[in-house]
């Protein structure tokens, strides 16, 4: 899927976010390994993962011409300095719900970025007719649990000990969504 590009002004910094182009898809390749060095919160370490030019002009692609997913980039300087996705689910009792993930560079952190990645996939995911949103976080980025709760997101439980980091210590990821209202109804689970 498409989205119009925006323009925010923060703090002195102008940066657009728009719809990723498979014209980004070299420079995304590059960025991603930046990216995946510059913190633990992501799931990968640099170069693991590898997802070359032609992986991206697929994705991107791919992307595009669905109506589940959608790859949104930020630009400062012509300079792509983070990207989101939504992805979602072909089948049927997956179709009504898209995985969020997002990654900004360190340099460009404090800016809102993130947090517009993040208003502009709910806002396509709601007018998308998506019914849930999910996403995974490390139990340490406190910033970004605050953030997706500021948004609706709320824990729906916790894997333990999911991810070994380079301190040799293991640690939790928070497992959140958020849920169109009108599709919540009460229920029970007998155990």
């Amino acid at each position: 899927m498409v989205i119009n590009q925006r323009i925010y002004n923060v703090k002195g910094l102008q940066y657009i976010i728009r719809s990723a182009a498979t014209s980004d898809a070299d420079e995304l390749s590059h960025l991603r390994v930046q990216l995946d060095g510059e913190t633990e919160n992501l799931d990968r370490e640099p170069g693991e993962g590898y997802m070359n030019k032609g992986d991206f002009e697929e994705l991107i692609s791919r992307d595009t011409e669905s109506k589940r997913n959608l790859f949104l980039v930020a630009v400062v300087h012509n300079e792509i300095v983070g990207f989101s996705r939504c992805e979602g689910n072909e089948l049927k009792r997956f179709a009504h719900k898209v995985e969020f993930g997002v990654c900004i560079a360190q340099e460009r952190w404090g800016y809102g970025i993130g947090k517009e990645l993040l208003q502009q996939s709910i806002l396509w995911a709601d007018s998308a007719g998506m019914k849930k949103m999910t996403l995974n976080v490390l139990e340490t980025n406190k910033k970004a649990i605050d953030l997706y709760t500021k948004f609706g997101f709320e824990i729906e439980g916790v894997l333990k000990n999911d991810k070994l980091l380079s301190d040799g210590k293991f640690y939790d990821t928070v497992v959140m969504g958020r849920f169109v209202e009108f599709f919540l109804r009460p229920y029970s689970i007998d155990i």
